[in-house]
């Protein structure tokens, strides 16, 4: 199973040295057609070959280029591996690891660095020389932008645990390279264009199994979400109003009608922007079912509004760009009862669901009287059935809300399967108070957390004392993706 945050926390964005080689060897261009046949013959080969489908390789530089007679190492230091990326992109030549010399064509090798001479066996060896180092923002994609004369129909997708050097050689062949953020193929706008056009390779170790690629492959025809790519998370961030079209009373998204709340959630979303490199959309978190303290007509202490009330709400955060969250407060009901009232809302591709055991109580218990709780079975519940809903309408992934304060809320929460990549799973820590309370919260809820979550935050504008501003808030650590007024 592939784990979101540990990719992003893994990932090397570190601002690095990119080096300029001052080539000391004249070496040809190994890879495609010459100049005069090139283009008519790629044209030839497209027609008789339709693209192939993505896939997931091993061998990237093996499969770019045919028995090369050329080609560069490095040691393992990043600085001899940035200038090794370079020259070979720059001579059209692989960028090999250096224990795959011993059973490639290669005859002539430049290296950088201080690489074993065992290693080089009979080649021919010309030593680089590493000049003009300067500094950029990411090595990865300064590799992946670099000019090259080197024409291939293959892209790769790749993120910033790829091998530099399958990087390097791809790019070294021609092909278009997109680093992503995760390793998934729905991860950006480009990238699922890449894969819905064919001819797509994947390399490293975040994409996971070659199981895991097909399956998130297979997904990616399902579409794009608010602000690009097929993943809520983390192609975006989220500003959201919490509350029910009833009114003030029960959060601050029912206060004025849904276009006023729309222009309000707008302002948050220009607050934080400033803070952000990504881009960051609106959304409403709005309650479909409220816990009460009578048991109602069905004796469930839980009152379930008509989908046709949450309708104006949804469409005008959708119209905006944005996303809706359909709020549970389940009472004694079934979670997935519950869930399976709004089943065509949720077939929207832009309405996710939460679910908040603090009003899932039992059946000789009230809401208001204690904290309530689930067990992972009926989150598990939930999560099985929104997975295959989403699968069967061909949506793109869904967003998967779990309210939490206290570890007791959900008291079995490391047995709950996150291995649906058609959810994003989301632990919304939404404890009010001092801030140093709502830190504790904050850190104690991360406790033993599978890295499949995403954090949230709540600001409460009445509970907080005092509320963070949009500047503190996007200072907590980890940074949350998603953030709720109530």
């Amino acid at each position: 199973m592939i784990s979101p945050r540990t990719k992003l926390s893994a990932t090397r964005r570190v601002v690095a040295l990119a080096t300029g080689v001052a080539l000391t060897a004249s070496l040809a261009v190994a890879c495609g057609n010459d100049s005069d046949s090139g283009g008519s013959a790629q044209e030839q080969q497209a027609a008789e070959n339709p693209p192939a489908d993505p896939e997931l390789v091993n061998d990237v530089p093996g499969r770019y280029f045919d028995n090369p007679e050329q080609a560069v190492v490095a040691a393992d230091d990043e600085a001899a591996q940035v200038a090794a990326a370079h020259y070979a992109v720059e001579n059209g030549i692989p960028f090999l690891p250096v224990d795959a010399l011993a059973e490639s064509s290669v005859s002539q090798v430049t290296t950088f660095g201080s690489v074993d001479a065992e290693a080089l066996g009979d080649a021919e060896v010309t030593e680089g020389e590493m000049t003009e180092e300067h500094p950029v923002e990411s090595v990865y994609q300064d590799i992946a932008e670099k000019d090259t004369d080197a024409e291939s129909s293959f892209t790769l997708l790749a993120t910033e645990n790829t091998p530099l050097y399958d990087v390097a050689s791809a790019r070294a062949a021609g092909a278009p390279v997109e680093i992503l953020p995760v390793g998934d193929p729905r991860a950006t706008s480009e990238s699922i264009a890449a894969v819905e056009a064919g001819n797509v390779l994947a390399a490293g170790p975040d994409f996971g199994s070659a199981e895991d690629f097909n399956e998130r492959v297979e997904l990616a025809g399902n579409g794009e979400l608010p602000g690009g790519g097929g993943l809520v998370f983390p192609g975006r961030r989220m500003i959201a109003l919490y509350g029910h079209p009833s009114g003030p009373a029960l959060g601050v998204m029912g206060e004025q009608d849904p276009e006023a709340a729309v222009d309000r959630v707008n302002k948050l979303v220009e607050e934080y922007q400033q803070y952000s490199d990504q881009k960051i959309i609106p959304a409403f978190e709005i309650i479909a079912t409220v816990a009460s303290d009578a048991p109602g007509p069905d004796g469930d202490y839980s009152n379930e509004a008509d989908p046709a009330e949450l309708e104006p709400y949804i469409d005008a955060i959708v119209d905006a760009g944005g996303y809706a969250f359909l709020d549970l407060q389940p009472g004694r009901a079934s979670l997935l009862d519950q869930a399976k009232i709004y089943e065509d809302l949720l077939k929207r591709p832009n309405v996710g669901l939460a679910l908040d055991p603090e009003w899932k109580i039992g059946p000789d218990e009230q809401p208001m009287t204690n904290i309530g709780h689930v067990e992972a079975h009926e989150v598990d519940e939930v999560a099985d059935w929104l997975a295959q809903l989403v699968r069967d309408n061909n949506i793109p992934q869904k967003g998967l809300i779990l309210h939490q304060f206290q570890l007791q809320m959900i008291r079995d929460r490391e047995q709950i399967n996150t291995d649906h990549p058609e959810l994003s799973f989301i632990l919304h820590a939404d404890g009010h108070g001092p801030t140093d309370v709502k830190m504790d919260t904050w850190n104690v809820m991360q406790q033993d957390l599978s890295d499949d979550y995403f954090m949230a935050w709540k600001n409460f504008i009445d509970e907080d004392t005092p509320m963070l501003n949009p500047e503190q808030t996007y200072s907590v650590e980890p940074r949350p993706w998603f953030v709720s007024y109530q």
